[in-house]
């Protein structure tokens, strides 16, 4: 199963726990395959550090890289421009030549839009439901 991750998941994965802590758990385990181009990196790896100057004293869950290391960098291509917020197109971008069923956000933004040519775009806890689902 391959999903593109937003920023805002990937910082609450890195520094807060919760849910996005066991969707990183998931990735780290190879259950779950997540594709990212160099753009969404850099974004991610931005973030990261802001919160670290800004929350000196909270540390991580896990280190960016080693979560980084399971992800697929690809090429993106593609130039869709249909988010609100034109920030968040880069993963919808992604998403599409990356061949993945989901995004996983908490970007209402992105979650506003639901499904855009068969890919879902859904909450950390929806995503988790239909994972974690026994079969």
């Amino acid at each position: 199963m391959r999903i593109v991750i937003d920023t805002n998941v990937v910082a609450s994965a890195v520094f807060f726990g919760g849910k996005p802590y066991q969707l990183l758990r998931h990735i780290m385990e190879n259950r779950v395959d997540v594709v990212a181009s160099k753009e969404i990196v850099d974004e991610y790896e931005e973030i990261v550090l802001r919160l670290k100057q800004k929350y000196p004293d909270i540390s991580t869950k896990i280190p960016l890289q080693d979560f980084l290391a399971r992800f697929e960098i690809i090429r993106v291509t593609s130039d869709i421009r249909i988010s609100r917020d034109p920030d968040d197109d880069k993963f919808i971008s992604c998403a599409v030549d990356g061949r993945c069923i989901y995004i996983v956000s908490g970007d209402s933004d992105l979650l506003s839009i639901e499904n855009y040519e068969g890919i879902e775009i859904l909450t950390v806890a929806d995503f988790l439901d239909r994972i974690e689902k026994p079969e």
